[in-house]
């Protein structure tokens, strides 16, 4: 154990000594609080909006973050104005070492409590968006046996693009992510969840919905047609259907296609039950389902190297079990 504590108190230096900070030779519990509340504001984004997420009023939020600059040499971490808040650039350096920082104490933290019986301390998981409409709550129900087994374990759901997803796991923010397992990162283990079968959607307001409803859709009009592209990784399969459209546009995840699906200006692909909402009111139509589809497996992902962390082996043990009942 005094090695471990030999190790983050090491970790803590090197940061302190890489962000060149003056004047602030030791980290104190209060740095650590100065440090969650700084980076509760960048991720709400103004000092308004986390009054509600932190529980104190504006004022104090600004007295804290005057503090932390002051803590750290007079270093200038954000400007907050009439403008709007924005990070300075040795603000997005402090966040880049903070978030470090609170992975090391986490580590520190889980590694600890996994000698007391009970589960204890913080689950952090990355979820694609318009996952929750997948028909098969995997996820859903381990989280609920985890829930009931301990109250004292702390779950935090973000939200992200499977990008944002990977570079939390590998740079140890993140515990596990559930993104597309396309081009398999070789610093990340999977464990395949769902397989998702997409299709090519048009909105009842564009002209191939009636052209559908009539009859075949052929290619020609497919390859007329304005087009929506992943702005992010895809299969082999998934990149041959879209080559053969005309993709003008690009969106970062499901619901951004979506959106421009549902304007009446374009086609695109979805997965079936993320579309299942519009097809069900007649709001979206499936084009050519037989030859425009692609299949593409959703998998947990997590960090090959992890160290052992009893709440997610038992978060896993309970995923094994749901997906074997």
């Amino acid at each position: 154990m005094l090695s471990k504590i030999r190790f983050y108190s090491t970790s803590l230096i090197v940061l302190l000594t890489y962000m060149h900070l003056k004047g602030l030779l030791q980290v104190s519990d209060f740095d650590l609080r100065l440090l969650r509340v700084f980076r509760t504001v960048v991720q709400v984004g103004s000092f308004s909006a986390a009054e509600g997420v932190l529980g104190i009023t504006r004022s104090a939020i600004s007295l804290h973050m005057s503090d932390l600059e002051k803590r750290l040499g007079g270093i200038r971490l954000c400007q907050r104005g009439r403008a709007g808040f924005a990070l300075t650039e040795e603000g997005r350096q402090v966040l880049r070492a903070s978030e470090t920082l609170m992975a090391a104490v986490e580590n520190f933290r889980s590694e600890v409590n996994q000698l007391h019986s009970s589960l204890r301390g913080d689950l952090n998981i990355g979820l694609m968006n318009s996952l929750i409409s997948q028909p098969h709550m995997h996820i859903t129900s381990a989280l609920r046996t985890l829930r009931q087994n301990s109250d004292a374990v702390r779950v935090h759901i973000s939200m992200s693009t499977p990008g944002e997803i990977e570079r939390g796991l590998l740079e140890g923010r993140l515990h596990m992510g559930v993104l597309p397992e396309t081009n398999a990162l070789s610093g990340l283990e999977y464990r395949t969840l769902y397989a998702e079968p997409y299709f090519l959607y048009c909105s009842w307001e564009h002209p191939l919905f009636r052209v559908a409803q009539q009859g075949a859709v052929s290619s020609a009009d497919l390859r007329a047609a304005a087009a929506i592209a992943p702005a992010y990784r895809m299969s082999s399969e998934a990149i041959s259907q879209h080559q053969d459209l005309n993709c003008v546009a690009t969106a970062s995840d499901r619901e951004g296609i979506a959106f421009l699906i549902l304007t009446g200006e374009y086609i695109g692909f979805l997965p079936e039950h993320v579309a299942a909402r519009w097809v069900e009111k007649g709001q979206m139509r499936a084009l050519e389902p037989q030859q425009r589809q692609f299949t593409i497996p959703l998998s947990l992902a997590m960090r090959k190297d992890r160290r052992a962390h009893a709440i997610v082996d038992y978060f896993l043990s309970a995923l094994d079990a749901v997906a074997q009942s």
